[in-house]
């Protein structure tokens, strides 16, 4: 007993310290000042074209309800903490394993890779002289980390694949027709590389980030039940 109350605080502290972090992180990106050189980014939809801004609010909003529900387990009496964990629960747990989880990933792994080709498809030489590295870092590297403590420290519950992969394909669905539409009312872009793809380019491009997208839900559902199937069996 005494063993599961000191681990329930473990995770506790880790999931105060990654919310910390991730509200650090959002509250700097929105609060870079103004500037020529970041204009782009406050026209049209602003930051929030972007899905590297939207993974952000989608962590912090995922540790913020880890933070709430742990806290709840320590304060609260039994059937009082129950209660609340079956209401927050199932959201964590949706949010991490069908938006959080595999938009992360993606975010790392589609920017790292198409700034290795050539950052002026997705990061322009010009916004070093705005951005910090250690903010770029925060944006694209450091939630890497983040959705792998999460994996391990916390159990999560898969909804049916079905309903996870249209939770993913809503959301995916929602932001391509925002960024279209951003285009179309302000002739803006999201991305560079978008503005190098011709009609039947951009279609291919869609069409693998979407394939990569629903991969690593897979990705997260196999891990989770490998890790989490481990520890069930061995207790």
């Amino acid at each position: 007993m005494a063993l599961g109350l000191q681990c329930q605080r473990t995770v506790t502290v880790l999931h105060f310290l990654c919310c910390l972090w991730a509200i650090f992180a959002l509250a700097h990106n929105v609060g870079l000042p103004q500037s020529a050189r970041r204009e782009r980014e406050y026209t049209y939809g602003g930051s929030w074209k972007h899905l590297t801004f939207l993974n952000q609010v989608l962590q912090t909003i995922l540790f913020s309800l880890c933070v709430i529900i742990d806290s709840v387990g320590l304060c609260l009496i039994p059937s009082h903490e129950r209660k609340v964990s079956s209401l927050l629960v199932p959201v964590r747990d949706f949010i991490f394993a069908s938006l959080v989880f595999p938009v992360g990933l993606f975010v790392a792994v589609a920017f790292w890779g198409l700034y290795a080709y050539d950052r002026e498809l997705v990061y322009p030489r010009e916004l070093d002289d705005v951005n910090p590295t250690w903010l770029n870092h925060s944006m694209h590297t450091t939630i890497l980390p983040l959705l792998f403590i999460e994996l391990v420290i916390s159990p999560h519950k898969y909804v049916r694949k079905r309903m996870g992969v249209l939770g993913l394909t809503i959301f995916t669905v929602s932001y391509l027709c925002w960024i279209i539409w951003v285009h179309y009312a302000s002739g803006i872009w999201a991305y560079p590389v978008l503005e190098v793809l011709d009609i039947s380019g951009k279609i291919v491009f869609f069409s693998i980030a979407y394939c990569i997208v629903l991969m690593f839900y897979f990705l997260g559902w196999l891990l989770t039940k490998k890790l989490w199937g481990r520890r069930r069996k061995q207790t």
